[in-house]
């Protein structure tokens, strides 16, 4: 399946793919599928695939996973990281474990396309680049939720590479210079949300590295399916606004109110809803269009709750180094 030409191996930088994995059973043959099809040289990469003290099957699976994985040639690493419950302390296992010049990382709910390790890489071949930001677009789904994540292109890394603060992109899809955590440091150990800024930050504002998108390194990402979950991703969210105040000043969001709520419900009701039904009958909309504005709220309500709960432990403002 590579498209490398096998005489000119010797050029490419050597990578270490690190995924954090906590209870993934559902995701894990879907992702490990992926990972085996990619198309950089095998020669030349590494998997580390990090259990994050999982309590379902997930132990089971990777162990099966890396002995199949070995055989076909392919280097496929189980590492454990049981003391600190947090995705950033499972990435830095793997990247105090990993050999590769540089490091790529995705999630358990990813699925790259087989040429996503190719084109993170290719950036780095400017020297003045330290950070990869690939892409992210919505894995098809049957709910209304996951159909509303792809119309409004959640997680699309380009709106972050646009923040007004600093620009970063999310750990489902980011690749970084291994040789500059030696002056930065490792992801926050405690941290469990905002931690992809939050390095993306310390390396722009610390070093002379810049960071480049690449729109062709492609993963598909799965999203939540109920509200119960939408809900908890949105929170999550908000409290990664008031760490990143905390850490880095950032301004926050406003705060949703019922004012807010009121407003939104009945501007889509009175204005929203009757000009995109026409719109969807005219077939220049998408029924999911209908209800967009309900969800939006639902998610900025969340939001507004996340960074209004949320403190900073004392612990989370630990760095680890390598």
């Amino acid at each position: 399946m590579s498209s490398f030409n096998p005489n000119d191996q010797s050029d490419w930088l050597t990578v270490s793919v690190i995924v954090p994995i906590y209870n993934g059973e559902e995701d894990l043959a879907d992702l490990l599928d992926c990972l085996t099809q990619q198309t950089y040289p095998k020669e030349k990469t590494e998997y580390f695939l990090v259990d994050n003290n999982s309590s379902d099957r997930t132990p089971d699976i990777l162990a099966t996973a890396v002995e199949k994985a070995n055989r076909e040639g392919l280097k496929f690493h189980h590492l454990t990281q049981k003391q600190i419950q947090s995705s950033y302390a499972a990435r830095n296992a793997g990247i105090k474990a990993s050999h590769g010049e540089i490091l790529v990382f995705t999630d358990m709910d990813c699925r790259p396309y087989p040429n996503w390790v190719e084109e993170m890489v290719k950036p780095f071949s400017n020297q003045s680049i330290g950070i990869v930001a690939g892409e992210l677009i919505a894995l098809k789904g049957d709910s209304f939720l996951e159909q509303y994540a792809e119309r409004v292109e959640m997680m699309n890394q380009k709106f972050l590479l646009e923040h007004p603060f600093c620009p970063y992109g999310q750990t489902a899809n980011l690749a970084i210079r291994k040789s500059i955590l030696e002056k930065v440091g490792l992801f926050r150990p405690y941290l469990t949300t905002g931690g992809d800024a939050d390095i993306c930050w310390r390396i722009q504002r610390e070093t002379g590295y810049q960071l480049e998108y690449s729109p062709k390194a492609i993963i598909q990402h799965r999203h939540r399916a109920n509200f119960k979950s939408f809900r908890s991703q949105f929170r999550r969210y908000g409290s990664s606004n008031r760490y990143l105040h905390e850490l880095h000043g950032v301004q926050l969001m406003r705060e949703c109110n019922t004012q807010d709520l009121v407003y939104g419900v009945g501007r889509w009701l009175v204005k929203d809803l009757p000009k995109k039904s026409i719109k969807l009958l005219l077939g220049r909309a998408d029924w999911i269009d209908l209800i967009r504005t309900p969800i939006d709220l639902i998610g900025f309500q969340a939001r507004s709750i996340g960074q209004k709960e949320a403190k900073l432990p004392e612990q989370a403002k630990q760095i680890e180094w390598l």
